[in-house]
């Protein structure tokens, strides 16, 4: 038998008397009366403060679905679930339904994995619930952000699966490494997600496919497999540096990832690991655990920069840096880099349990050894197809780069912020060329030093 609608609620009680209903008129007349200075000067304002909701998005991943609801306060909800059929019931205080709360309904698409629908009302004086019917158990995350950059105050519902898909057994399924289903650019689907935000132009031709490059020549003989981790930066709530023409550092750099990611597997015993491959927010340290456990031989974070001077231009890449920056812009980079979670959004509860146990101080002067020789690589062909910012490897105290086992790169691929390096990003064969740069930067990496078995740091 299923369980009650959480959605109903308690009728009203209709079996006072009408001597009774009318003694309690006459009780609230003479209060309203003997009060009205009172009133005044504490009920008026209180409705000129009322809490609106400015924003309402949803951001659906196979990893988990984020619904995120911005307000001018700070939000507070409690929430439980109800099973057969599963859903998540939330009560939010002190708010009454507007039209930009309703606008969530809409926002639930049918592919979202773990939402089917979501139910908006206003249960009581005061009280908004949301229902969410959901298509399978989940495990909520639910918490509150303080307003930083654009945002006001975020209440962030982030639904996870009961059995989260191991990264590993998820290479394994996929199988055929040199087939990529994803699009080689962010699909309509995606540019919609990006609500409360300026719509991004990425690609002027989003429906001409990804022309395959034939396999590249000089590859070195690698003796087993390798598996390479390609992280493109920001996503979801955070997006990155916004260009002057309006487009995202998250989806160019998704776009150039996922061109990358089908330029590695054209190589013999090469696979690749995305940290995101759709428009969702990955916290720093959530980035190196996944390369740590498909047991990464690389790790590159993609990236395309911003700077306060729209002149500024070129390529660079970062490597991480035990004794400090190695140069002021260096540092300013990581700095606003590490601040990632802060806008993407992170819950702080669980995130410092697992930054506690996976960005201590574990790196080693081999990795970044080993890192300074892949950005090297990687810079010197990158080198052929645009300028460089800086002409050899920088170094800083990235989160991102913390794998103390893996060797680890950032790439800024041009200045988001510069509108000449803008249209090369949004440009098809910039990205290409891009991707084919980083990989013979790979390529040339292995030919010096060639993947071996090795212990892993536990």
């Amino acid at each position: 038998m299923s369980e009650p609608d959480p959605f109903c609620t308690e009728p009203v009680n209709s079996t006072e008397s009408l001597s009774e209903k009318q003694h309690k008129k006459n009780t609230r007349r003479i209060f309203l009366k003997s009060g009205a200075t009172l009133l005044l000067s504490v009920l008026v304002p209180n409705l000129s403060y009322a809490t609106q909701i400015l924003a309402v998005r949803v951001w659906p991943a196979d990893e988990y679905t984020r619904v995120t609801l911005e307000g001018d306060v700070e939000l507070k909800a409690t929430q439980f679930l109800v099973n057969d059929p599963p859903r998540m019931v939330v009560d939010i205080d002190g708010l009454e339904l507007n039209s930009t709360l309703k606008e969530l309904i809409a926002k639930i698409k049918s592919d979202d994995p773990y939402i089917k629908q979501v139910r908006v009302g206003q249960n009581r004086p005061g009280v908004v619930r949301l229902v969410f019917d959901l298509k399978e158990e989940i495990n909520p995350q639910v918490f509150n952000l303080k307003p930083v950059g654009d945002y006001k105050y975020r209440l962030v519902f982030d639904l996870y699966p009961v059995n989260p898909v191991d990264p590993i057994a998820s290479l394994i399924e996929k199988g055929q490494w040199g087939k990529d289903p994803s699009p080689a650019v962010p699909n309509e689907q995606t540019q919609v997600q990006a609500q409360a935000m300026p719509q991004p132009r990425l690609n002027p031709n989003p429906e001409q496919p990804l022309k395959p490059l034939p396999e590249l020549k000089n590859v070195p003989q690698l003796s087993r497999m390798v598996t390479i981790a390609l992280d493109p930066g920001h996503g979801g709530e955070d997006p990155g540096a916004i260009g002057r023409g309006g487009s995202y550092e998250k989806d160019v750099v998704l776009a150039i990832a996922k061109r990358q990611k089908a330029r590695i597997e054209l190589q013999p015993n090469m696979r690749v690991m995305l940290t995101r491959d759709a428009d969702f927010f990955v916290p720093l340290n959530v980035r190196v655990e996944k390369a740590r456990k498909v047991q990464a031989d690389l790790f590159m974070s993609i990236h395309a920069d911003a700077f306060i001077e729209s002149s500024a231009r070129g390529s660079s890449v970062f490597a991480l840096s035990e004794k400090g920056a190695s140069s002021t812009a260096a540092r300013w980079l990581a700095t606003k880099q590490n601040e990632a979670d802060l806008i993407g959004g992170v819950n702080i509860k669980t995130h410092d349990r697992q930054l506690a146990s996976v960005l201590l101080d574990l790196s080693t002067s081999a990795q970044i050894s080993d890192s300074l020789k892949l950005g090297s690589a990687i810079l010197g062909e990158i080198g052929g197809i645009n300028r460089l910012h800086r002409g050899a490897v920088e170094q800083a105290g990235f989160a991102v780069l913390k794998a103390p086992d893996i060797p680890s790169v950032l790439i800024e691929t041009a200045f988001i912020s510069n509108p000449e390096e803008e249209a090369k990003l949004l440009d098809e064969n910039y990205q290409n060329q891009m991707a084919d740069a980083i990989v013979k930067g790979i390529n040339r990496y292995f030919s010096k030093k060639p993947p071996l078995t090795r212990n892993r740091l536990t």
